[in-house]
């Protein structure tokens, strides 16, 4: 059994958050000086982290608790209505799994996308320098998830853990959003750990007050992180 390992981490100054209006945000971050290996990754991803580039981060606000982490119990999960239509809607895409990401050709897709549906977020306008540290800097533990017609229609960056993926992020070409691709997105990586025998899709942070954040529930059943433990969300 591996021992308990102390992790030193770094708080942001307050700032003004993403999700909820006017209220105030510190986010806690793994100090760069740590060697985190997939064993830890696991643990610190169980205790509510997620990665952004080389960075493990979680929300830690005082008093708000709002943000809280979400997974997905994969064996157990059944498609709605709607989700097994975005199923038949996208059986005509190609999925294929890398380690090694074609960057350039994955920035301009990046670009389209932000331009067209992100104008109002952090990540406008899209820079290459900013996108090669999100995306493109991935550990052992990272694989590129690309779905193709006859050319690249989306990817999605989804860490491999122990005891399931992690969904980082996803992109599109915004030509294809009547496809429903950032739902199908989800429902791929679900399909992708059910095949490997993994329990969890972890799908980052759940907040229910937030328009952005609160579509993670429609996949059921799933777990939200409370209190330190995980408990199930109701349907």
């Amino acid at each position: 059994m591996n021992e308990p390992r102390t992790i030193q981490l770094l708080r942001t100054e307050p700032h003004d958050c993403s999700y909820l209006k006017g209220a105030i945000a510190t986010t806690e971050f793994v100090s760069p000086e740590e060697n985190i290996g997939i064993q830890t990754y696991q643990a610190i991803n169980d205790a509510g982290f997620r990665r952004s580039g080389a960075h493990f981060y979680r929300p830690s606000c005082g008093s708000c608790t709002e943000c809280k982490a979400l997974r997905v119990q994969v064996e157990s999960f059944a498609p709605t209505k709607s989700q097994k239509r975005i199923l038949r809607k996208n059986s005509d895409l190609e999925i294929r799994i890398t380690s090694s990401p074609d960057a350039d050709g994955y920035f301009e897709l990046y670009q389209e996308y932000i331009q067209e549906r992100h104008q109002d977020g952090d990540m406008y306008p899209p820079d290459r320098e900013q996108f090669d540290n999100f995306i493109c800097t991935p550990k052992d533990w990272t694989r590129f998830i690309e779905f193709y017609t006859d050319e690249l229609v989306m990817v999605a960056v989804c860490d491999f853990l122990p005891r399931g993926l992690s969904a980082i992020y996803s992109f599109f070409d915004p030509k294809h959003s009547g496809k429903s691709l950032g739902s199908y997105a989800i429902l791929a990586q679900i399909d992708i750990a059910n095949k490997l025998e993994l329990p969890f899709l972890y799908l980052g942070y759940w907040i229910e007050e937030s328009e952005k954040m609160n579509y993670k529930n429609r996949y059921n059943p799933c777990e939200i992180l409370e209190n330190k433990d995980w408990r199930s969300l109701p349907f």
